[in-house]
């Protein structure tokens, strides 16, 4: 259990972000917009998510767009970046 609390609180350090589950744009990163450290099956794992400098949710058919696209990855939960993008982004 001591590992599991060490290795959150490095990956919490590394990603930048202020807890688990926080979603944080990343501006200076070469991709990926965000970043997020998330609990996947007991364990936290970092999940970047988003294409940087794209533009999303501009309009309701964009939006049902994405979420018809991506509704597989959506559905897998919070170790997925489809479902981060869908709750932060669209």
């Amino acid at each position: 259990m001591a590992d599991n609390a060490k290795l959150r609180k490095s990956l919490l350090k590394r990603a930048g972000v202020s807890g688990m589950g926080k979603a944080k744009r990343t501006p200076s990163h070469k991709t990926k917009s965000h970043v997020v450290v998330a609990n996947c099956n007991g364990k936290p794992k970092i999940i970047r998510f988003g294409e940087q400098g794209a533009k999303t949710n501009q309009n309701a058919k964009q939006r049902k767009a994405f979420k018809s696209r991506h509704r597989k990855n959506i559905a897998k939960g919070p170790c997925s970046a489809a479902y981060w993008a869908n709750k932060v982004k669209w």
